[in-house]
């Protein structure tokens, strides 16, 4: 008689098992109610994630593997999972307005948002390669639709199909090498791997499998040379697909990326440390200088990006858990800030629609004062201007890569923080120095809240550092 196999631990994964079960209603609802109960499905979508984030995350899941170890949940995936989820709830959240406005009020876009923070979450608990790329190949579908869903938008259309060709050239490039990876290793778990490199060592074909696997998580953090999708999506979508797409996806995709070069390639870590070292460098320094010139809000916010995960990635070159850290917190506060500032942009609204020109902010302070101080408190942050969290967040990187010996990658960080700092201080200079513009609609509630919350804890981390240091200490020390 043979003996019964066992059925899989399923608490690890029952976060999202319930997303995945909520998806599922939520599509069959907005199905058979069609457009009129958008408004409905919204509100159902953002109950759906708060419940996982603030009951089934903390008190239903357990810590600990199932699926023969392709699905963990530890201190680093839970840490990185309530980012993303709470990135995603204000993404919802803030576009209500937008909605209200634009004739956006589509059932399947917090449909869409939530099939997409699933796969982010698989993502981030993906022990082996092929939970990760059922994880990434489900977000990016997602978002494929997400980023074109304004059909009757020229610029939206080109976006989303921009975001197809080379979001499909980049899961080329990682399915290759992963592919690589395998046939060098026998393996397809991360533990595997890293055993199997830890007794023999890097082959030259395992190494080139781990430059495509780079290249292709390199397109999902926007970071050079494969960030050429980022500036036009992010112009093109709408505005609260852009803030989406700015926010949650960042933080997964790093997270991913740091579990994938720690517990799978830790053995050979001067291998991947060289290609980091150079896509850091590249991005810092094209998110600095290419954004000087640009005139659209969200093409500057764009390249802002690109180079805020060029300084993440200086934490990640490091090796180390001080840098895992420092990336896991500056995750963080990026995710705070640009929620803040895309909650400002959202808010760029006349009568006549939607503004995007930064000259569009001129005399802000005089039109409406709180929204400009609290923008330029998050303009300050992103540039890394103390005392806000954004220094904090630089801080952490930098010092990891110089306890590694990373000494000229410090350097060039802080040189291109003080370049980057230019265009921020020109939209500040804008709103307090130049002659007002019309002023802006007022600003909606639930604007109000995010921007709020978001300048809240941007100012007041200083005062306050310990739980989120210490949670990210903790998320750090479980991959080690």
């Amino acid at each position: 008689m043979s003996e019964m196999t066992q059925l899989p631990d399923l608490m690890p994964v029952l976060p999202e098992l319930f997303l995945a079960a909520g998806a599922l209603v939520l599509l069959m609802i907005g199905a058979f109610g069609g457009q009129r109960i958008s408004f409905l499905v919204n509100g159902m979508s953002m109950g759906l994630i708060a419940a996982t984030a603030l009951f089934v995350l903390p008190f239903g899941a357990e810590m600990g593997e199932t699926f023969d170890g392709a699905f963990v949940l530890d201190q680093f995936a839970y840490f990185m999972k309530q980012l993303v989820l709470i990135g995603s709830f204000f993404a919802i959240a803030m576009s209500w307005a937008y909605a209200k406005s634009q004739n956006f009020d589509k059932f399947e876009y917090p449909v869409l948002i939530v099939l997409a923070t699933l796969g982010m979450m698989l993502m981030l608990s993906a022990n082996d390669m092929i939970a990760l790329y059922l994880g990434l190949e489900l977000q990016s579908l997602s978002l494929y639709v997400v980023a074109a869903i304004n059909r009757d938008s020229v610029r939206s259309t080109e976006a989303g199909l921009k975001y197809f060709v080379l979001g499909a050239l980049s899961s080329g490039m990682l399915l290759y090498g992963m592919s690589l990876t395998y046939g060098f290793t026998g393996q397809i778990s991360f533990e595997g791997i890293s055993s199997v490199l830890a007794q023999e060592g890097a082959s030259l074909g395992l190494v080139i499998g781990l430059v495509f696997i780079l290249a292709g998580l390199a397109f999902k953090i926007s970071a050079v040379p494969f960030h050429m999708w980022t500036p036009d999506v992010y112009e093109g979508a709408p505005t609260p697909v852009t803030a989406f797409f700015a926010a949650a996806p960042k933080v997964a995709a790093m997270g991913m990326t740091v579990r994938i070069v720690i517990d799978g390639f830790q053995p050979v870590t001067s291998d991947w440390q060289q290609v980091l070292v150079f896509v850091a460098i590249a991005s810092m320094a094209l998110g600095a200088f290419a954004a000087i010139g640009q005139t659209n809000i969200k093409r500057l916010m764009a390249y802002s990006s690109i180079g805020h995960m060029g300084y993440a990635l200086v934490g990640l070159a490091a090796g180390t858990q001080t840098g895992v850290e420092g990336v896991v917190f500056y995750m963080a506060a990026y995710l705070a800030m640009t929620l803040g500032v895309f909650a400002c942009i959202l808010s760029m609204r006349r009568a006549e629609g939607m503004v995007e020109d930064t000259s569009e902010l001129a005399g802000l302070s005089r039109t409406n004062l709180p929204m400009a101080i609290l923008l330029a408190v998050l303009l300050w942050s992103l540039a890394g201007i103390p005392p806000f969290i954004g220094f904090f967040g630089k801080w952490f990187v930098f010092s990891a890569a110089v306890e590694a010996g990373l000494y000229p990658l410090a350097i060039i960080g802080v040189l291109m923080s003080v370049v980057g700092a230019y265009y921020y201080l020109r939209i500040i200079k804008i709103m307090f120095f130049d002659e007002p513009a019309e002023p802006f609609e007022p600003m909606p509630m639930e604007l109000r809240v995010v921007l709020g919350l978001s300048g809240a804890f941007v100012i007041l981390f200083a005062f306050m550092p310990g739980p989120i240091v210490q949670a990210a200490n903790a998320a750090a020390g479980s991959l080690f």
